[in-house]
């Protein structure tokens, strides 16, 4: 793993020759600093928000119901990103003794936030919104990827702009070029690009496709899962900076926590499109968003019988009144006799 300068240079010597990109990774020197990290983080979610807002009505839910995941998200989902990173790199946390440093592990603006903690810790939070909130947890999932393809898209910039994330050497036209603190130039795969793009091309897909055609509730998740983890599971083999699990080794190699969980992620979601698709397929008024426009149309049709009648009652009225005088002469006829 290479020390990189901090904001060094960065340049792209087989597309863009000498010129360097200068920008600092602090936007604005105040207290800790305002980082572009945080800037496009921010960006990001405010995008997926926004989209979010505009899709939901594919999926039957309500603005309520989509900012109320989003206020519990957001704050779940940084405590699921440190916690995440924590737990794996806990031994940069000890003291010598071996005791922890807990004002550290939560100095958040020093860097160390894991994606895999903030899926973990939303899911968690979205499992106990839906019971409380009464829509589908599954509905609000589908939606909720989709914004997460467009979080990770802005979202993997700001590794650029703090001259991180990036992979082994390379002499690929694609490089970036890094300096590092000995004053080295080192070249590498710019794998928040990859990363960056390939999520680019998974939510066209699910927007144009897949939640277009969707057959169960559900499936925009899966495919999130299926194709996420199948570009995460190679991007992270070319990362300096990966995760490891504990120290565990197979075949002789550490254990890339990503690559681990992208494996069973792949599988799982995998076993999950195929059993929905396949083996147990749906009915499409089990999707949510189909179960709640019949409902709509149900109040709609109760609240129009009451006025159909209303409306059908002082017709009938001289109907009974026409009834009567023909019947007085029988009654009268009656008397005589």
């Amino acid at each position: 793993m290479y020390n990189i300068m901090t904001d060094s240079p960065i340049r792209f010597p087989g597309l863009f020759g000498d010129w360097a990109f200068t920008l600092p990774s602090k936007a604005i020197n105040i207290g800790h600093g305002i980082y572009w990290y945080g800037i496009l983080i921010t960006l990001g979610l405010l995008i997926a928000l926004v989209f979010c807002l505009r899709r939901r009505h594919w999926f039957g839910l309500s603005e309520d119901n989509v900012m109320d995941t989003v206020l519990w998200g957001i704050p779940c989902g940084i405590i699921g990103a440190r916690l995440y990173y924590v737990i794996f790199y806990l031994d940069l946390y000890r003291n010598a003794d071996g005791s922890i440093r807990w004002a550290d592990t939560v100095a958040v603006w020093d860097g160390g936030l894991a994606l895999y903690g903030v899926v973990i810790a939303v899911v968690i939070m979205m499992i106990v919104l839906s019971k409380v909130k009464k829509f589908k947890f599954f509905a609000m999932l589908d939606l909720v990827v989709m914004g997460l393809f467009i979080g990770q898209i802005v979202g993997r910039w700001g590794n650029f702009m703090n001259r991180e994330a990036f992979g082994t050497l390379t002499d690929l036209p694609w490089r970036m070029q890094l300096t590092t603190v000995a004053g080295q130039l080192i070249e590498v795969h710019p794998t928040f690009l990859y990363e960056s793009l390939w999520n680019l091309i998974g939510l066209i897909l699910m927007v144009s496709v897949v939640a277009k055609n969707r057959r169960f509730d559900g499936e925009n998740t899966w495919f999130y899962f299926l194709w996420y983890g199948v570009g995460r599971f190679f991007i992270e083999g070319l990362r300096t900076d990966s995760l490891y699990l504990f120290g565990w080794e197979i075949f002789g190699q550490p254990i890339r926590v990503s690559q681990a969980l992208s494996l069973v992620m792949v599988l799982v979601a995998l076993f999950m499109l195929l059993w929905n698709l396949k083996l147990h397929p749906h009915d499409p008024q089990e999707l949510f968003v189909n179960q709640v426009a019949a409902r709509k149309a149900a109040e709609a049709a109760a609240e129009a019988a009451p006025e159909a009648v209303t409306e059908t009652a002082p017709e009938a009225a001289p109907a009974q009144e026409a009834e009567t005088p023909a019947q007085e002469p029988e009654e009268k006829k009656e008397d005589a006799q």
